[in-house]
């Protein structure tokens, strides 16, 4: 597994073209610039799928909502599948208040984004 320059971000390709982000830790303001820079960092030629483990989040804001939706922006006009895999509860109700779980891939486990 490959460490990013980040502390609460882990990056690891399991697979060619397959690139995992991990957080692991709240996403909030302070955090949100890291998480943006590890994504456009592994949006790079040879990236077919872009998964973002979000089981290590227990509470994302509306900073981090936008680092996600900017990452999909990025990852369709480059023609990349995300993914968001392994929410808790309190990450998907934010994304379901905010209407956003029917514009991403959610998927419930990092296994079933794999084989997506």
């Amino acid at each position: 597994m490959a460490a990013s320059d980040n502390d609460f971000i882990r990056t690891e390709s399991p697979t060619q073209g397959i690139t995992v982000v991990t957080p692991t830790e709240d996403i909030d303001m302070s955090r949100s610039p890291a998480l943006r820079s590890a994504i456009k960092s592994e949006l790079k030629p040879g990236c077919e799928r872009l998964i973002i483990d979000l089981s290590g989040v227990q509470y994302m804001d509306s900073s981090g909502l936008a680092t996600l939706v900017e990452a999909m922006r990025i990852a369709k006009t480059q023609a990349v599948t995300l993914h968001l895999a392994s929410m808790t509860a309190k990450v998907r109700a934010i994304f379901e208040i905010a209407r956003l779980d029917a514009f991403f891939s959610i998927k419930d486990t990092l296994d079933e984004a794999l084989e997506s």
